[in-house]
């Protein structure tokens, strides 16, 4: 891909970017997962910020090791030449969510409850399009604009 302002250019850029994507997405995506699962209140909101720093270590872990290569091997099946900037952040936000939500809605199931049990995978199909549509949507409307934004600056 062509040098793009609103992409990172260096490792130190991309390690913000990053940060800044995924502390976003850690503290908007999780609690309104939860919210949602459990109901509005006080009690819920606390309970969830117990749990999103390891939500945040979990996330970055499978961004890094799972996420990112997966995605990396399969957007050159789907990206043309001539495909621009917003095409391809768009595709990569898709691939991403897509990869990340369907890790997520197990595993953080398995953190919130602090037991591994098979309830998350037996609601998988009833529970994944909704953190799915949760996740995508705050992706391409707040983390990656704001994440975009501090790169061009």
């Amino acid at each position: 891909m062509y040098k793009e302002p609103r992409l990172p250019q260096n490792a130190k850029e991309g390690i913000l970017f990053m940060l800044i994507i995924s502390l976003i997405s850690v503290n908007m995506i999780a609690p309104t997962i939860i919210f949602l699962e459990r109901g509005f209140s006080l009690d819920v909101y606390v309970d969830t910020l117990k749990i999103l720093p390891i939500m945040w270590i979990i996330v970055m872990i499978l961004v890094r090791f799972v996420a990112g290569p997966l995605v990396g091997k399969v957007m050159p099946n789907f990206v043309g030449k001539t495909d621009g900037f917003n095409a391809r952040v768009l595709l990569n936000i898709v691939l991403n969510v897509t990869c990340l939500s369907i890790l997520l809605t197990i595993i953080g199931k398995w953190v919130g409850m602090k037991e591994i049990t098979l309830e998350p995978i037996e609601n998988f199909l009833r529970v994944w399009p909704r953190n799915f549509g949760v996740a995508f949507w705050i992706e391409l409307l707040i983390a990656q604009p704001i994440a975009c934004f501090t790169m061009k600056k």
